[in-house]
């Protein structure tokens, strides 16, 4: 073997610590360098999108001919992808950073991410400093963990690192306010008539204030309005003009204010004083159209909303067109005092779950129903669908005079039944009108121990075969209500005295079939039939 000649050994040594310097300077990388390196990633993508706007308005001559989808493409580029490796440099480098965490197989995730890339397009267009962000949170499960998200879809609003719930609303609209005003924006000032013109263009619903001057309390407090609130945008002016092209009936003095929607109702004037309290109230009283379709997405707005009182239509959407006018004419009497809501009937995820309160949930038909959401009452229109039954439907409702609707089953045949079979139509008169002592079980499908306590039941009906002054009956929970019985546990064993109906006693659904006939016996003691306690 030779020995290395020294150049050889310098060569080597020399490669060597290249090498070692290579992997440091590849591997050692600063908060500040992977923030560098998101932010040339971010601004060549928007180089991109402008060089290929420029390369279309070129090519063909009309940049409105793009199709939805090549906006759609654009808008989603704009929104930064996150990952495990760069979701702390992205979430602690920026000083406003909106992060989406979604998972691909979510609907709801699905539905919200276009919205989502459309108002990370606007916002780019309003010069705002928020960067927009998403994160698979089902496939980086890591960063999705740093971020605290455990549900889908989730949105966090980071300022200088520090994250914060989203309150917002979800459409595009609603997200582009909710972060203008969170990254410093609150009140949009306007002082031409083209800015007017503009704003009308790119805003459906708005808050609407005139000032001769912005200062003084009363300014104040609409600016705090506007940033306590969520959901609506705020613009001011003190130019006249201005004032005409926005809200067209303003009134010509030194200070107004109103709501603008987009829809027939489209102006509505505020008359208190300016204190953010009553402005705000005035807004949750007002802000919803006459009639709200309620979907997955604004389903927390409407629930949270102050109005107690809410008239809900089922309808399928093509159907409801022939339908919309009549019941706006209908809303428009009692506005302020009752939410009206559309649902799609088709839309099961939003339907069912109201429908099977009813017992209708197979229904393909409209329905009007209303409920009472100050004493969780419910309530049915079981007249024909005319608007001025539907009008005398929700004056009644208004007034206190409607009945709560308590859904039950066909009324069943119980010839020759040793177990009654009870539903709500018939509770009153099997029950609680029966000159009898009544053995009711209570019972739903779902309920693991139902079965066995039936059993039970069964047994002690044949025990007690032809005693006249006692029945055993049997209530379905699942599909039949009444207003005297309220409960939540199953099974449920009640015996009701023939002379004490308004006072049944509760007993044990784990006693058994002896303890249970014990029982029975001694509350018909003194009674003429009797039946030993043996099963």
């Amino acid at each position: 073997m030779f020995p290395t000649k020294p150049t050889s050994r310098f060569i080597l040594f020399t490669l060597s610590l290249l090498l070692l310097l290579s992997f440091f300077t590849t591997t050692i990388v600063t908060a500040s360098d992977l923030d560098d390196e998101v932010d040339t990633d971010f601004e060549e993508l928007l180089a991109l999108d402008e060089q290929e706007d420029q390369e279309q308005q070129g090519s063909q001559g009309d940049p409105s001919a793009k199709s939805e989808a090549e906006v759609l493409s654009k808008a989603q580029r704009i929104v930064l992808e996150l990952n495990s490796d760069n979701v702390k440099g992205v979430t602690d480098g920026a000083e406003f950073v909106l992060v989406l965490g979604y998972a691909p197989w979510c609907p709801r995730s699905a539905e919200l991410m276009p919205k989502f890339a459309e108002a990370a397009t606007l916002l780019k267009e309003l010069k705002s400093s928020l960067l927009m962000a998403k994160l698979d949170a089902d496939r980086h499960t890591k960063a999705a963990s740093m971020l605290d998200i455990k549900g889908f879809p989730t949105l966090l609003l980071f300022v200088n690192g520090t994250s914060q719930p989203y309150t917002g609303g979800f459409s595009t609209e609603e997200i582009v306010i909710w972060a203008r005003k969170k990254t410093g924006v609150p009140v949009i000032r306007i002082s031409s008539v083209n800015e007017a013109e503009e704003f009308l263009k790119k805003y459906h619903t708005f808050v609407f204030g005139v000032f001769d001057k912005f200062e003084g309390p009363d300014y104040e407090e609409f600016v705090k309005s506007a940033a306590s609130d969520n959901e609506i945008q705020f613009t001011e002016t003190s130019n006249t003009e201005v004032a005409k092209v926005l809200f067209p009936d303003t009134k010509t003095a030194k200070q107004f204010l109103g709501i603008v929607k987009s829809e027939p109702e489209r102006y509505t004037e505020y008359e208190g004083t300016f204190e953010m309290g009553k402005i705000l109230q005035f807004l949750d009283y007002n802000k919803f159209a006459l009639i709200t379709k309620l979907t997955d997405i604004n389903s927390v707005r409407v629930y949270s909303s102050p109005i107690k009182l809410q008239v809900i239509v089922f309808v399928k959407d093509d159907e409801f067109k022939s339908l919309f006018e009549p019941l706006q004419n209908v809303a428009r009497k009692f506005k302020g005092k009752m939410m009206f809501i559309h649902i799609d009937i088709t839309d099961e995820n939003v339907a069912k779950p109201y429908l099977t309160l009813f017992g209708l949930e197979d229904s393909e038909n409209t329905v009007v129903t209303a409920f009472d959401n100050k004493i969780s009452s419910k309530f049915l229109l079981e007249s024909d669908l005319t608007p001025s039954n539907i009008e005398d439907f929700c004056s009644r409702f208004l007034h206190g005079t409607l009945s709560p609707y308590f859904k039950s089953q066909p009324i069943p045949d119980n010839t020759n039944a040793s177990v009654q079979i009870v539903v709500g139509k018939t509770f009153d008169e099997l029950v609680l009108n029966s000159p009898q002592n009544v053995f009711l079980e209570v019972h739903t499908p779902w309920c693991i121990n139902c079965e066995t306590t039936s059993k039970q039941v069964e047994k002690l009906a044949k025990h007690f075969k032809g005693l006249d002054n006692l029945v055993f009956a049997r209530l379905d929970a699942s599909t039949n209500e009444h207003p005297k019985l309220q409960m939540d546990d199953y099974p449920t064993l009640l015996f009701y005295p023939a002379d004490n109906k308004a006072n049944p006693i509760k007993l044990s659904a784990k006693s058994g079939g002896k303890d249970l006939a014990v029982f029975i016996n001694k509350q018909l003691k003194g009674k003429d039939q009797i039946r030993k306690d043996e099963l």
